[in-house]
């Protein structure tokens, strides 16, 4: 396997029209998703009022998507100012797998949000939980991909990083097994979670519409809807890239790229809006925590 068979960058192949817009859209975006989540762990670790299962499990979504982020965008920033973009295949082999592990993760935990698990112990269980059956349920088709044989000549890597579905269409060998072994082990990870928060949010409406003010019952719908909306942009674009690797093949790269960047970039920067900015406790320990930064500058002048 040669080390250019690895080619790859955020733009990986040709470089794109406006190369220079999608570096600075990239790099906006993952400072972002780290701000963003940081800030919301920061809230979430200080405030009393958050210590709350609910709120772990918020916090455990939060660290997610800034490792998640940090797993992929850096590199694909440093490729698209590279020269020549390559990527040893140990470099690959070990994004790839902590890439898909990361992402497995965040498909399994919001099935514990839904969930609404009371007590403390319980919340810390499914986060648990989550994070180990990410990296479990990811290492067999990351070691079935190391097992490929690639050939000079072949296709790069035309992907932000060194994606599970871009990888068998650049080796020189029969790759159905393993196909079939991501159609096994992506059930589990993304179809019966999203089935689980599809029932969830299913008895929610249900209760939503026995509430007595019309009032209530809109903004009650808002928020459900806002979170139905990053929950389908999430599962619904992991699903069509990872469970249709047939249908998906006869893209573009760059369609493959542009279907990507929702679940690498959109949804990562969208979590921490929409989980913060709708939600009322947050607010008000967001406004706490600003009230006693003013204090403290008061003190010290």
């Amino acid at each position: 396997m040669r080390p250019a068979a690895w080619n790859e960058s955020g733009g990986c192949g040709p470089r794109p029209p406006c190369g220079s817009c999608l570096w600075a859209a990239l790099l906006v975006a993952c400072l972002a998703t780290a701000l963003g989540s940081g800030a919301l762990v920061g809230l979430i670790a200080l405030g009393r009022r958050l210590h709350r299962p609910m709120y772990r499990l918020l916090a455990h979504l939060a660290l997610l998507d800034t490792a998640y982020v940090s797993t992929t965008l850096p590199q694909a920033l440093a490729h698209m100012t590279a020269r020549r973009a390559t990527l040893s295949p140990a470099r690959c082999g070990a994004q790839r797998y902590v890439g898909i592990s990361l992402g497995s993760c965040e498909a399994l935990l919001p099935a514990a949000m839904a969930a609404l698990v009371a007590p403390p112990r319980c919340a810390a269980l499914a986060a648990a939980a989550a994070w180990a059956l990410g990296f479990v349920l990811s290492a067999p088709n990351a070691a079935a991909a190391l097992r490929l044989r690639f050939c000079p000549g072949r296709p790069a890597v035309d992907r932000f990083f060194c994606e599970l579905p871009a990888v068998p269409r650049t080796a020189c060998a029969d790759t159905s097994a393993n196909q079939l072994l991501v159609y096994s082990l992506g059930t589990p990870i993304l179809l019966v979670p999203l089935t689980f928060i599809l029932a969830s949010y299913a008895l929610i409406l249900a209760a939503v519409g026995k509430l007595p003010s019309a009032e209530s019952r809109l903004k009650a719908l808002s928020t459900c809807g806002s979170h139905l909306a990053v929950v389908g942009l999430f599962y619904g674009t992991v699903t069509a890239m990872y469970l249709r690797p047939r249908g998906s093949s006869a893209l573009p790269a760059r369609r493959h790229k542009l279907v990507a960047a929702f679940y690498l970039v959109v949804t990562p920067v969208l979590n921490p809006l929409i989980y913060s900015l709708r939600n009322r406790e947050v607010r008000a320990a967001a406004r706490y925590a600003l009230a006693r930064l003013r204090g403290l500058r008061s003190e010290l002048r």
